[in-house]
């Protein structure tokens, strides 16, 4: 069955396993996921992650990372925009996440980038998703 919104399926992937435990999960591949798993490793949320082919659009093995007692390393990851209310921001429009304790994972038009890089880079784009 094809998901109309990956993003959100492959968060709400991500926290359901995280909530009992899992050492990895598997979602659906595309290029925004793989984006948004790499700037979650890059930023320290998630452990590794592996694209996997297969007969179908192939998936990605996503390594989940737990603190010292077992805890999540994240409280929250939530999906900002939607396929029914996209959620565009300017680079001087981004928002701190938790007041730099978070981040905001965005699309634009450099590749998918976390807030922080986004204003390195000088760049805006579509607010996919925010994780603290």
């Amino acid at each position: 069955m094809a998901t109309s919104d990956p993003v959100a399926d492959m968060l709400t992937r991500i926290r359901n396993a995280a909530r009992v435990g899992k050492p990895r999960v598997r979602v659906k591949r595309s290029k925004v996921c793989l984006g948004v798993a790499r700037v979650l490793q890059e930023e320290g949320y998630i452990g590794d992650y592996l694209s996997i082919d297969d007969t179908n659009q192939g998936v990605i093995e996503i390594d989940l990372k737990y603190g010292e007692l077992g805890e999540q390393i994240f409280r929250r990851m939530q999906r900002a925009s939607r396929p029914g209310r996209r959620l565009y921001r300017g680079v001087d429009e981004l928002e701190r996440v938790c007041d730099g304790m978070g981040i905001a994972v965005v699309s634009t038009n450099k590749g998918v980038l976390s807030d922080r890089q986004c204003r390195q880079q000088r760049v805006g784009g579509e607010v996919l998703c925010t994780v603290w």
